[in-house]
């Protein structure tokens, strides 16, 4: 029975953020383990690439651009991806933005509103959405993407972390709401070096990778693991949880 554990043969997930980094890795993994996927972000090119890629692997792919950002434009989506599978089985809610700015009082009201409604707002939407549909169909999994910026002091990210604080809240609001059938679990990364980590100082990120027991960042691929623990039958008797995937990560953002 074990090798069938994270089995996700006729499965369906749709994954925001799904054309690059984390979201990236998630979708083949899916794929290379049985399942079909949607891939959502805003640039409709780099969602065909990762299409291409997952049916490579001999599954099923819908590319689909979509602001996220944008209340009005997800449930438009949700019907796209729902008309051309028939049925979602798998939510993964990884879409993100931490933008950069000089000082917390120079934070700009148009900064925060676009923080909070990719991070937070978005995320809410979809899993009422698709999480409804779940509950009166056969059931399924959700997994927010949230950060150690929920839980440590982040000076330079403090929109950012106020939002993913929020989406670690709403994990077990939702798990509540939705269960027995609906499973709502949350993975809180710590620092990955994705194609984001390019524009980091990576001489001040060596500096603060020793608040860490691992002493580095995580490998995009690492997130696998955790990814389909939540979206299979592995994690069964979990449901509300927030699983740190952050190479240990110990104090201060900043």
């Amino acid at each position: 029975m074990s090798k069938d554990l994270f089995d996700l043969s006729g499965k369906v997930a749709l994954i925001t953020g799904g054309s690059r980094g984390l979201g990236r890795q998630m979708a083949l993994a899916f794929a290379e383990r049985g399942a079909d996927v949607a891939i959502v972000s805003r640039k409709l090119d780099k969602c065909e690439e990762v299409a291409r890629e997952v049916e490579a692997l001999g599954r099923r792919a819908l590319p689909y651009a979509c602001h996220l950002g944008r209340w009005a434009d997800l449930e438009p989506m949700v019907e796209a991806v729902y008309d051309h599978f028939g049925r979602v089985d798998i939510l993964v809610n990884n879409a993100g933005m931490s933008p950069l700015y000089p000082s917390l009082d120079q934070v700009t009201e148009e900064l925060f509103d676009k923080v909070v409604a990719l991070n937070l707002k978005a995320p809410f939407r979809l899993m009422a959405l698709v999480g409804k549909r779940m509950m009166e169909g056969e059931g399924g999994n959700v997994i927010n993407i949230s950060s150690t910026a929920a839980m440590t002091p982040s000076p330079g990210s403090q929109p950012y972390g106020a939002a993913k604080a929020g989406l670690n809240m709403i994990t077990g609001a939702f798990a509540h709401a939705y269960g027995p059938k609906v499973r709502v679990n949350c993975i809180m990364c710590g620092p990955f070096l994705t194609d984001i980590s390019k524009a980091w100082d990576m001489d001040a990120f060596a500096k603060r990778a020793e608040r860490m027991a691992l002493r580095r960042g995580g490998e995009p691929e690492e997130i696998v693991g955790a990814a389909l623990y939540f979206a299979s039958a592995a994690s069964s008797f979990a449901t509300g949880a927030v699983l740190a995937v952050d190479g240990g990560w110990l104090g201060s953002e900043d």
